[in-house]
């Protein structure tokens, strides 16, 4: 087997919120068509992504309850990648402040630019949170 061609990033925002609420815009087809794409059709544990005429879809492959989500794209799926992208809830237990963690996989020479969209998709979500 080959090795993934794909790249392991992570990246972390705080965010001012609830973790309940958070996880809403996370982990729902609502939610996540308030900041991450046009809109969000879901079938069992396919969803169905939107961004104007393009669509993508992907399998959720992971969730528990205010504390992360896990998503695979059927695309990579099928092609045998292990890739995923998800998104962690962490709450430092001396401060009780709360960051979101994303952890997403991209070509070498796509990662910076796969960075800047995922800031410029928080950036929205921490707006429409109040928590920016």
């Amino acid at each position: 087997m080959s090795e993934d061609p794909k790249v392991k990033y992570e990246l972390e925002y705080p965010v001012k919120c609830s973790k309940p609420l958070l996880f809403q815009f996370l982990s729902t087809p609502n939610g996540l068509a308030e900041w991450f794409c046009d809109d969000v059709n879901n079938k069992g544990d396919i969803y169905t992504f939107f961004w104007g005429e393009t669509e993508q879809k992907a399998r959720m492959i992971g969730k528990k309850a205010d504390q992360y989500v896990k998503f695979r794209w059927l695309e990579d799926e099928e092609a045998g990648l292990k890739t995923f992208f998800e998104f962690r809830l962490v709450e430092d237990e001396i401060t009780n402040d709360l960051s979101l963690w994303v952890t997403d996989y991209a070509y070498e020479d796509e990662v910076e630019g796969s960075k800047k969209l995922w800031d410029s998709q928080i950036n929205d979500l921490l707006h429409l949170l109040g928590s920016n």
